[in-house]
């Protein structure tokens, strides 16, 4: 089950990266109709792994690095850069729908424009932080706050 979870949790953060990337493409295409399908989509499947990362960690745990040494700066740099901006992308993309539901485009743009280079970075680097994981992960057993 926590095999499961983490490869639910992985490809619905990789399929929003790719459902962004859908609606950054048909927005500068002037498809204003299937613009927003695609980046709500993108939310829902964020939102979707969010809810697999989280029942994953609730029940198994954390599991820590145990790859080589020589790696392991830039592994907890990239955990720690992903983790940060992770937290920030979700208050940003309610903030960034608000301002298009509301019709603020002004503000939504200028918005978007930070929040996507962030949402791919977060997509990406959670890919490879599963990679990397599932080839040096050590189980912990344990919940680290």
């Amino acid at each position: 089950m926590k095999d499961l979870l983490s490869l639910l949790a992985v490809w619905s953060i990789v399929l929003s990266g790719l459902a962004l990337l859908v609606g950054l493409f048909l927005i500068r295409r002037g498809d204003r109709v299937n613009h927003p399908r695609a980046m709500l989509t993108a939310t829902a499947l964020a939102a979707l792994f969010l809810v697999f990362y989280l029942t994953k960690w609730a029940l198994y745990g954390t599991t820590a690095y145990g790859g080589p040494e020589s790696w392991r700066g830039a592994y907890y740099f990239l955990l720690a850069t992903h983790t940060l901006l992770a937290a920030l992308n979700g208050p940003l993309a309610l903030y960034i729908i608000w301002r298009a539901f509301r019709k603020e485009f002004p503000l939504h743009k200028r918005w978007a424009r930070v929040l996507v280079p962030i949402w791919l970075y977060v997509a990406l680097s959670g890919w490879v932080i599963y990679l990397v994981l599932k080839r040096y992960g050590v189980d912990t057993g344990t919940i680290t706050f």
